[in-house]
């Protein structure tokens, strides 16, 4: 074997061992994220649409793996709900795959199992697709899952010692002229225009309806909605609708009263889970909450409390 031949073999194993490096950088631990895909699970006899949607956070870290729990979110076949009852999960490779294994319970009390297995196909600065296969195996049927999936990271988040009343307080604002869906090709905040993204040349579509639109706090936080638009709001909390015709199906969990116009309303998240709220009068207003409590890290070895950033 010559010397060029080995210096670019050699050229060759690091490259590779750069990109696989490379792989998804935001995947860390002690992170919280987001987990959103969609599909189709098969049987021989048919085909259903299915659904994943799931909130997790990122703790120990061995080698080039990271495990995750996920903390709270459903699983769909067509219109049966199934909720997050004993899923586990793991980043490989640096985030260039992901498994997921465990159990999920149906509304009507059934035990159902899950093994997904995904691979990485495209990525961004703030989110990476992945597609994904497995099994969703319920007491009288075995489906093949395939899907397409985002994996999304919340709100950045740092780590201190020492957490005070007035770490766990946030203030998130409704932005002005939020119950109009698009009108305008950009929007003012922060004292900056952006500009919004075209549907087409009539009908802008608006970037964000809320000065942060996915956050994560530690349970015990109170959040302070200041309504920014001129119309008033109320925000609840419930489960997406299965397409753009159906409406939310609250939980129960949060429900305001109305936020007038430069009024505002504080609403304190006590329980672990993941919320997702939306002002019912204008429901492609929402913002996604991720509560759940503090961790150890296991990489620094010492207790550490996770709180939000207020920028």
């Amino acid at each position: 074997m010559n010397i060029s031949l080995l210096g670019l073999l050699a050229l060759l194993v690091i490259s590779s061992g750069f990109f696989v490096n490379d792989a998804f950088g935001e995947v860390s631990v002690n992170s919280a994220y987001l987990f959103e895909g969609s599909g189709f699970a098969v049987t021989e006899e048919l085909i259903r649409l299915s659904e994943i949607d799931i909130g997790l956070s990122s703790h120990q870290q061995s080698g080039s793996s990271i495990d995750f729990m996920i903390e709270d979110g459903f699983v769909t076949l067509d219109n049966e709900d199934f909720v997050i009852s004993g899923l586990e999960g793991k980043f490989l490779r640096e985030g260039r795959y992901i498994r997921i294994n465990g159990d999920i319970e149906s509304t009507k009390g059934f035990d159902t199992t899950i093994s997904f297995f995904g691979r990485l196909v495209e990525e961004s600065k703030d989110a990476a697709i992945y597609g994904f296969t497995g099994r969703i195996t319920t007491s009288d049927s075995s489906y093949k899952i395939i899907y397409t999936a985002k994996l999304s990271q919340l709100t950045k988040v740092y780590e201190t010692t020492e957490i005070s009343l007035e770490d766990k307080m946030l203030t998130i604002r409704i932005l002005p002229n939020s119950q109009t869906q698009g009108v305008a090709s950009s929007y003012i905040e922060g004292g900056k225009i952006l500009e919004s993204r075209l549907r087409d040349d009539a009908n802008p579509l608006r970037l964000s309806y809320f000065s942060q639109d996915r956050i994560r706090i530690e349970p015990g936080t109170t959040i302070t909605f200041v309504n920014e638009d001129d119309v008033s709001h109320s925000l609840i909390s419930g489960s997406e609708p299965n397409n753009r015709y159906d409406t939310y199906t609250p939980d129960g969990r949060i429900a305001t009263s109305e936020i007038l116009p430069g009024e505002s309303i504080n609403v304190t998240f006590d329980e672990i889970g993941f919320y997702r709220l939306y002002s019912p009068s204008y429901p492609y207003m929402q913002i996604i909450a991720y509560v759940f409590p503090e961790t150890e890290s296991d990489i620094i070895g010492t207790p550490k409390i996770i709180r939000q950033q207020n920028n």
